[in-house]
């Protein structure tokens, strides 16, 4: 089964434990969620309106657990740590591969010391056990480690949920893109069209040389 869907699955599940349950006992539901080995997508979790009901109560802040797993990083676990519960080993794991997907977002080339920052990592050992063994086996990145750059080239990573306002961002991504395609497909065109005027210029021109050979062997040949 690949992971796509793996993950449809997994999520149609947990979506349905969150659908059945109400306050806190959506708890168990999220940390479930957020500590399942398979599961990297939580944004159809956070839109289930039990959940959402969440905001504001004593129980919130389960919901801003599940908001930093679908958006979050290690980094923003750490400087926020008390306004959350503590995590237990399976969800630290499972933050840490997640913030390894953020940070391939924006840049192909990961520098081992930025790494070993973002995740607390202590030394290259550890670090590239992690990526082996948490990331790459688990099919989430692919990708080369540079033990001489020390750095971990991707060449694939999973996407995570997208971060409120982040839609609009990519809208206009792709509509630049659109525009500069079309921008390229004209400049092909008129390439096209000047190519094949010169070809016609080409074969008008071999025709006129070869009729005026023709004119001088009549010629020579009346002589």
């Amino acid at each position: 089964m690949d992971i796509e869907q793996k993950q449809a699955e997994l999520i149609d599940h947990f979506v349905k434990q969150a659908s059945a349950q109400k306050g806190s006992a959506l708890g168990s539901v999220i940390v479930e969620a957020t500590s399942h080995p398979s599961l990297f997508a939580f944004s159809e979790i956070l839109a289930v309106p039990t959940v959402a009901e969440l905001e504001g109560t004593d129980n919130s802040l389960y919901l801003e657990v599940l908001r930093l797993f679908a958006h979050g990083t290690w980094s923003d676990y750490k400087s926020n740590s008390g306004s959350f519960p503590q995590l237990v080993p399976d969800q630290v794991l499972k933050l840490k591969q997640l913030t390894v997907l953020t940070l391939a977002e924006t840049n192909k080339v990961l520098p081992y010391d930025q790494l070993m920052l973002e995740l607390d990592v202590s030394n290259v050992r550890e670090l590239e056990d992690f990526l082996i063994n948490e990331c790459m086996y688990v099919g989430i990145v692919r990708g080369k480690l540079d033990q001489l750059r020390r750095c971990f080239e991707v060449q694939f990573a999973a996407g995570r949920d997208l971060r409120p306002g982040q839609l609009g961002s990519m809208i206009q991504t792709l509509s630049n893109w659109l525009a500069t395609s079309d921008n390229l497909l004209i400049s092909i065109q008129e390439k096209i069209k000047w190519a094949d005027t010169m070809s016609e210029l080409d074969k008008k021109h071999r025709k006129e040389v070869e009729d005026r050979v023709e004119d001088v062997k009549k010629s020579l040949s009346l002589k």
